[in-house]
């Protein structure tokens, strides 16, 4: 799981970031409100709840790492 945490927190900000560009290019939402899901969220909730999809995201692939040694 710590591969996954660090996994998911070196990639948070590249991927979000190309994530929200697309967002606001191709669907024209802002940055806040893709940060916030539509302002359900505050800004903090919201980088939280981004994160832990990253980390889900990551747990497979630091799963698969581990079952390959």
């Amino acid at each position: 799981m710590v591969m996954a945490a660090i996994v998911a927190t070196l990639m948070f900000l590249p991927v979000g970031a190309i994530l929200a560009l697309s967002a606001f290019a191709v669907l024209g939402i802002s940055f806040d409100a893709f940060l916030t899901f539509g302002r359900a969220l505050n800004g903090f909730q919201g980088l939280l709840a981004w994160w832990t999809l990253g980390f889900l995201a990551a747990l497979p692939y630091a799963a698969g790492s581990r079952l390959l040694r």
